[in-house]
């Protein structure tokens, strides 16, 4: 059967990446105010960010990238995920992209990074690369004490302990303890979904790639993306192919995740790829660039392409970041006491600017009820909503915005399954959620396509149960952006893992809308 367009099941159900350029959130926050009370004990002003489905980190990266540019601030993010394994993503490319120089060079970590992030097949060393950071993070995960002091920047402290225990099941089966690629056998699993989404144009895979980039992502704008490498991703999930193409041939299970299936009238657990098939990883770092000659072109087409503006952004970022860490060495407050001289005359710039941010992973079921707990009131300055995670959307989450934040919804722009008229509905929707929950559109900004930007004024209407039928009605509908279990998933027999083996608890994964 053909699959119609518009039915959103490219998208999957699990988001891997970004389906937005990376943001500097400093730049979507509010100006600072020197009377804030957010201040350290030092008086160091705070920004607290609250993201929904950031997914990938990549707004988290660029924003303490870009934070030697700003006045001197620490940054506290609230990271709220649909699934464990995006959380367990989140922790190993923190981790990868603060290993110290000594350890790993720039060209090789922002390699490592690309494949990790973006290609469904892996290289052997980076394969054992991620192994090896699996099997660390298992064992730190139920020890708090020693996560504390070797990951300082990470907490894990509202996460419940099943949450907790799920989550140490996941780096473990990325560690290897179910060994052999049989055990997640990527490239069947990658043209089973390719199978099932395009019905009888399977055969004709190569105009319908051509169609949904030329047609759609070249027309709303990432005209960088290259035929070649569109088809190549779209064919066998490796999007960036900075070596020989044979030696892509081990399974990334960091793309794998769990789901509950239909199968002969029973609810069963299984492992596989239920991620984007239609898009691909390319908007997030590769369709922008500082440096305009990167998408500067030659008889109208562009003379590089979305892996290399995305290689390039993406180490320009790594190389942003050591020079903050750098900075933040040798930058003294007027009058720092002696143990803080000490301390930072000490410290490796990675160190530094570790204890310049914190991560805070919360529970996965906690947007509604955030509000309840007073240390989240009015707490944050910026509130980021992905695409996927709109309908979270509420009173209730609009209570925990500070009175003249700002919130940022990211828009279903890039989805190539939608048409013109679902995106101005989505658009549409999404200005009734923000309304709903007490925000109103920023004025004196250009508008975009990409995202909708709101403020919340002073009186905004307090959080309440009789808001939430407001709220819910113009909440998109599911089949959009997450389609039933039922329209993505393969036939059980090409599922990687039979449920009696599966590494993450069912009651913690997330079933079908």
């Amino acid at each position: 059967m053909t699959t119609p367009a518009g039915s959103g099941t490219g998208f999957g159900s699990v988001s891997w990446w970004g389906l937005s350029p990376a943001l500097d959130l400093q730049a979507e926050s509010p100006p600072l105010n020197p009377d804030s009370k957010a201040v350290t004990e030092h008086g160091i002003p705070e920004l607290d960010v609250l993201l929904l489905g950031s997914v990938d980190g990549r707004h988290l990266l660029r924003t303490l990238a870009r934070a030697v540019h700003w006045p001197r601030r620490k940054f506290n993010f609230y990271v709220l995920e649909n699934n464990l394994e995006a959380v367990a993503r989140h922790m190993l490319i923190f981790s990868l992209v603060l290993e110290e120089p000594e350890k790993m060079g720039l060209q090789e970590k922002s390699e490592t990074f690309l494949e990790v992030w973006g290609n469904a097949l892996l290289r052997p060393p980076v394969a054992a690369f991620v192994r090896t950071q699996a099997e660390h993070l298992a064992h730190l995960v139920p020890e708090p004490d020693r996560l504390a002091e070797q990951l300082p920047w990470l907490s894990l402290s509202v996460l419940k302990f099943r949450e907790r225990d799920a989550l140490e099941a996941v780096f473990r089966f990325w560690a290897g303890g179910e060994k052999g690629p049989e055990t997640f056998p990527m490239n069947r699993l990658w043209d089973s979904r390719v199978r099932h989404y395009l019905g009888s144009r399977y055969d004709a895979r190569r105009g319908v790639s051509d169609w949904d980039l030329h047609m759609k992502l070249h027309d709303r704008g990432a005209n960088v993306i290259h035929t070649r490498e569109f088809r190549r991703w779209r064919d066998t999930g490796v999007a960036f192919e900075l070596r020989d193409p044979s030696a892509y041939h081990l399974p990334n299970r960091t793309l794998a995740s769990g789901r509950l299936l239909n199968h002969r009238g029973e609810r069963v657990a299984a492992r596989g790829y239920w991620g984007d098939i239609a898009t691909g990883p390319f908007v997030a770092f590769g369709i922008e660039a500082d440096d305009q000659s990167l998408l500067r072109t030659s008889n109208g087409q562009p003379v590089k392409t979305a892996g290399e503006i995305t290689q390039h952004n993406v180490t320009e970022l790594f190389q942003e970041l050591a020079a903050w860490g750098r900075a933040r060495t040798s930058q003294r407050d007027p009058e720092p006491v002696q143990w803080e001289k000490e301390a930072e005359n000490v410290q490796p710039p990675e160190a530094s600017a570790q204890g310049s941010f914190s991560v805070h992973f919360l529970s996965l079921d906690s947007a509604q009820t955030l509000h309840h707990k007073n240390c989240y009131k009015e707490r944050f300055q910026l509130l980021y909503v992905a695409c996927g995670m709109v309908h979270l959307l509420s009173p209730e989450l609009g209570a925990c915005v500070a009175p003249g934040g700002c919130l940022t919804v990211e828009l279903a722009r890039y989805l190539v399954d939608l048409r013109e008229e679902q995106l101005q509905a989505f658009s549409v929707r999404v200005g009734e959620l923000a309304r709903a929950a007490g925000f109103s559109p920023q004025s004196g900004i250009k508008s975009s396509e990409t995202f909708a930007r709101f403020y919340k004024s002073g009186n905004s209407p307090p959080a309440a149960d009789t808001n939430q039928a407001t709220a819910e009605s113009v909440t998109p509908s599911a089949d959009v952006l997450v389609p039933p279990s039922e329209a993505i998933s393969p036939p059980l027999e090409a599922i990687a893992t039979p449920p009696k083996v599966m590494a993450t608890p069912p009651e913690v994964m997330t079933p079908p809308p």
